[in-house]
């Protein structure tokens, strides 16, 4: 494409799969002997969706999934990477295609589709009109989509709304022979079987295509011919179109006019020397970094570039639309390379692939903290209570939170699941963030309360579960001590990363030593330089602007993308709590707080004792929360309204 188009609301309409992936985690193993897998976003089509919305394209997904649980995870998971689901049709008869995936080797990637009468199989011409597909600059058709008369017949009508529009069609030729028939439905990791029947039907289409993109076997498949040259050749003749070969590790080769006598002479983009892992996906990733320029009127070095890139990427990862590149992570990657050809051992890239690909949005929190085991235990023993009388606290708590938040964006809760495994579940899943204590509580040096082996222990966790870790730290501790606690969160935050939770680190230095402006600013530096680099921070109140402003200098160096501050209370009065707040307000770092014993402490006091019944509890907590929560909402929009006038002024 010469020159960039006129804008569009959306950039690209995805037309085709949207599945389940379970991807086998024992890698070495035949898919016969896979124990666990991980369930993610699958499907040609959307993975190039999500591809591109991670490169900062405006793409939308058309496609059917069922009316069950893996149905909406595809619409959520969709929607979450910031891809228009308004045309993702619940089918109410079919369900949602599944596929099992594993890697045996380097050249061995098992799988099974499960797509037997399949929601997005039965995609139709009236899920959409031709105003839907005018909306975007291009079209992208999978090829498995032309393989049955019922999703062949939609993919034309498509074809002709793009063309009266003046909309770009790509095609994916996304050759999967089992899914023509071809093979057994055993044989789903066999990517070419020759068809002189599948040539002339992909070729019905090949006329209609501003672009086709395919590996030298689908090249094959759809030129009609095994020798490469002839089949482009063949395909020149049906069409103009951009015509891209994609090599694997030799990158790929483009061809925007006739086709010379050797393949060489085409306009060619080197691979990158990486490692292979698990080839799955890296297609998909590929598509979505030629499209990020190719719809953008980009020169083809930049679209070859950004594709080969994206693609070595995803080739060295598990999983398809998860391991995705981000467009700040691509930039990264061609800037600056890696030092090794493992790149998910590469902690850097993989530390910005986490930290540019979270799906939740928090600009502000506003938590309830109620995490608490050994404190609540010792007020349970002072007055004769049991652990289950500490479990009903907690769910009185827990009430008195959902009450006093009322509709608050932002609302959440940190909460332990010895006393608190009733409550995790009624609030998880409901749009609140949820963390939960991993630390033994009193440790110095950190310890967790579930032992060794955090990534096993985590695993029985909802994703959105986030991981808070209290730790005792000094800057000035003794350096032995300084280095088991850093290697304990080491550890704390590897298992994070390999379960896919957050992190959240609390930080509090020993009441018998002395704190200074510097001594909070100084231990989040020391950690940050051992690269411990959590998602979160909890920290207590700052003294006044200095704090706060070298807290923020730290997190700005070492990780912009960290989500921020959160100030814990301390169980101090409302009163300190609110100047702590104006305080902690004007500066961006702080994204709200995490307020446990100053909201709850005075009604476990009483409930405990007999002196408060369970709604005196749930409305005393209620009403501290909605007004700590009013508190901190004054103090930012004080802070706000400041820094406006000060920049009239």
């Amino acid at each position: 494409m010469k020159n960039p188009p006129v804008p569009r609301p959306f950039d690209l309409v995805c037309l085709g799969r949207a599945a389940v992936d379970l991807y086998g985690e024992q890698i070495g193993g035949r898919l016969e002997d896979m124990q666990t897998f991980n369930k993610y976003l699958g499907g040609s089509p959307a993975n190039t969706a999500v591809g591109l919305a991670r490169l900062g394209l405006k793409p939308a997904m058309l496609t059917r999934v069922g009316d069950e649980h893996n149905g909406r995870f595809v619409r959520e998971t969709l929607a979450a990477e910031g891809v228009d689901v308004s045309h993702v049709k619940t089918d109410p008869h079919r369900l949602t295609a599944l596929v099992f995936l594993g890697i045996k080797d380097r050249e061995t990637f098992p799988l099974v589709f499960y797509r037997d009468n399949c929601a997005d199989m039965a995609v139709s011409a009236e899920d959409f009109d031709g105003a839907f597909i005018g909306s975007a600059t291009g079209l992208l058709v999978s090829g498995t989509h032309l393989s049955q008369p019922q999703t062949y017949k939609t993919c034309r009508a498509a074809m002709s709304a793009a063309k009266t529009a003046g909309t770009l069609v790509v095609l994916d030729i996304d050759y999967r022979p089992v899914l023509w028939g071809l093979t057994s439905p055993g044989m789903g990791e066999q990517r070419f079987v020759p068809s002189d029947q599948v040539s002339a039907h992909l070729q019905t289409v090949i006329p209609d295509c501003d672009l086709v993109v395919g590996t030298e076997e689908e090249i094959h498949i759809a030129g009609g011919s095994t020798d490469t040259l002839q089949a482009l050749k063949r395909l020149r003749e049906l069409t103009g179109a951009t015509l891209v070969v994609k090599r694997g590790p030799m990158g790929c080769v483009v061809f925007d006019g006739a086709i010379p006598n050797d393949i060489e002479l085409g306009h060619k983009g080197p691979g990158f020397p990486v490692e292979v892992f698990n080839v799955l996906g890296a297609g998909d990733a590929f598509m979505a970094g030629f499209l990020r320029g190719w719809l953008k009127g980009e020169p083809l070095d930049n679209c070859c570039a950004w594709a080969n890139a994206c693609g070595a990427i995803v080739v060295s990862r598990h999983g398809c639309a998860p391991a995705m590149a981000s467009w700040k992570e691509l930039q990264y990657f061609l800037a600056h390379g890696s030092p090794t050809p493992r790149l998910r051992e590469d902690e850097k890239l993989e530390h910005l692939h986490r930290v540019t690909t979270r799906t939740r949005d928090w600009p502000e929190l506003v938590v309830l903290a109620f995490d608490h085991r050994t404190q609540l235990e010792e007020i349970a023993d002072r007055n004769d209570r049991t652990a289950d009388d500490i479990k009903q606290f907690k769910r009185l708590i827990a009430e008195g939170a959902r009450r006093g938040a009322g509709n608050r964006a932002g609302a959440g809760v940190i909460v332990d699941g010895r006393f608190g495994e009733e409550v995790l579940p009624s609030l998880t899943g409901k749009g609140w963030w949820v963390a939960r204590p991993v630390e033994l509580p009193g440790s110095r040096p950190l310890a967790f309360e579930a032992g060794c082996g955090m990534a096993l222990h985590m695993r029985s966790w909802p994703a959105e579960h986030v991981a808070k870790c209290l730790v005792s730290y000094h800057p000035e501790d003794d350096a032995r001590l300084r280095a088991t606690q850093i290697e304990t969160l080491r550890e704390l935050q590897s298992a994070c990363i390999a379960t896919g939770h957050e992190l959240l680190v609390e930080v509090i230095p020993p009441r018998d030593m002395p704190r200074t402006e510097s001594t909070l600013p100084d231990a989040l530096a020391q950690l940050y330089k051992a690269r411990v680099l959590p998602d979160w921070w909890k920290l207590p109140p700052c003294d006044g602007d200095g704090e706060w402003t070298q807290i923020a200098d730290v997190i700005q160096r070492h990780d912009p993308h960290c989500r921020g501050v959160l100030v814990l209370g301390l169980e101090a009065s409302e009163e300190d709590l609110e100047r702590s707040f104006r305080s902690a307000a004007p500066h961006a770092v702080c994204r709200g707080f995490a307020v446990g014993r100053s909201i709850f402490a005075d009604a476990a006091a009483g409930w405990f004792a007999g002196r408060m019944d369970d709604e005196a509890v749930v409305a005393d907590i209620a009403d501290r929360y909605a007004r700590l929560i009013a508190s901190w909402d004054d103090a930012r929009a004080r802070a706000r309204a400041g820094a406006t006038l000060k920049a009239i002024l």
